[in-house]
């Protein structure tokens, strides 16, 4: 799935480990996240929204055949 998590975290100047500690999740968690190696549980997707003051659909695009 893609996201928007490392254009947002840099324009909002915040580290991945500033955003791994908001959300209760490892550095390499955000990491494989940004790299879309690992597609978040609704959950952790809807905390990384709430962090940057978005709705989940703004950070990150589901596109139609992804399973």
């Amino acid at each position: 799935m893609k996201n928007y998590i490392k254009k947002l975290r840099k324009e909002k100047r915040i580290t991945q480990e500033e955003l791994a500690e908001r959300c209760k999740v490892t550095r390499q968690t955000i990491i494989s996240l940004e790299n879309e190696r690992y597609n978040p549980s609704i959950f952790l997707a809807y905390k990384i929204a709430k962090v940057f003051g978005m709705t989940i659909e703004q950070v990150f695009i589901f596109e139609e055949g992804e399973q």
